[in-house]
């Protein structure tokens, strides 16, 4: 039987239409805000300017790289200043994160509206959340290092709520496919299974996939040639398990992703703001 991989130039050109190219991630926003007043607008692009040059420290040095009295030379203000913003380096490490987080909401969010087959629009998603990785790599290992107790007993519980609000947020794109699904008569669900549930397992997989890939550096010796291919067989096996069609004997996801993450999911559609 020939899988199907039907979807047509038109969607992918509709996707990429509802893809805004955002500034580049040294580029700060100068203009002015409807109903900003000007002391609130140089708060905000003093506070960018400072992401901004902690972005390139981080991405040249790692969390080591972060220095407070190097972000306060770079952009002509006293240290005193940069405190006023941040009150460690921890919560500078949080907000570049919350950074990432938002692109990766973005691209879930421009995922989950293709308009295909609820399983199909799964597997966008999880195309997003691979290029998410493959495009901002450290920002994915940035994430997991603001997780530790060391660094997250430090920052302030604004930005910890706008991190936890954000993974929620990532998640209820998610949940609604399934409701979706359930709705659409493409997937049935034991009594015992919440659509919650589902997408537990499917995050359980890839978060820890992609953890194993970037830690470990003993797959090939165990039989992993591609991290990528088996995290995607594993989530498959588990949908079909589910019954959620169309089956993976009958649409070729493979296929699908690759093309999505090709066309629609460019670095420079979804660079952090």
């Amino acid at each position: 039987m020939t899988k199907r991989q039907d979807m047509t130039n038109s969607q992918l050109g509709a996707m990429i239409a509802n893809t805004s190219t955002p500034p580049p991630t040294t580029r700060v926003d100068l203009a002015e805000r409807p109903g900003e007043t000007r002391k609130q607008r140089e708060v905000r692009v003093r506070e960018a300017r400072i992401l901004s040059v902690a972005r390139e420290q981080v991405l040249e040095g790692g969390y080591l790289g972060l220095n407070m009295d190097r972000i306060a030379s770079e952009i002509e203000y006293s240290k005193g200043t940069i405190y006023q913003h941040f009150r460690n380096k921890e919560e500078i490490l949080l907000a570049l994160t919350n950074d990432a987080l938002d692109t990766r909401l973005r691209m879930f969010e421009a995922a989950a509206g293709h308009v295909a087959p609820t399983r199909v629009r799964l597997a966008t998603v999880g195309a997003a959340a691979e290029a998410f990785v493959e495009q901002f790599p450290y920002h994915f290992k940035v994430e997991q290092i603001v997780r530790a107790a060391s660094i997250w007993e430090k920052t302030s519980p604004e930005r910890r709520r706008l991190m936890e609000s954000c993974e929620r947020r990532c998640m209820a794109t998610v949940v609604r496919i399934v409701h979706d699904a359930l709705a659409a008569g493409e997937l049935t669900l034991d009594d015992r299974v919440q659509p919650e549930e589902v997408v537990f397992g499917l995050w359980s997989i890839y978060l820890g996939a992609q953890i194993i890939a970037h830690t470990s550096h003993a797959l090939n010796e165990i039989g992993i040639e591609s991290a990528v291919s088996s995290l995607r067989t594993n989530q498959s096996m588990m949908l079909d398990g589910y019954r959620w069609a169309p089956m993976s004997d009958d649409y070729d996801y493979p296929f699908h992703m690759d093309r999505v993450k090709q066309q629609c999911f460019r670095h420079e559609q979804f660079a952090p703001r």
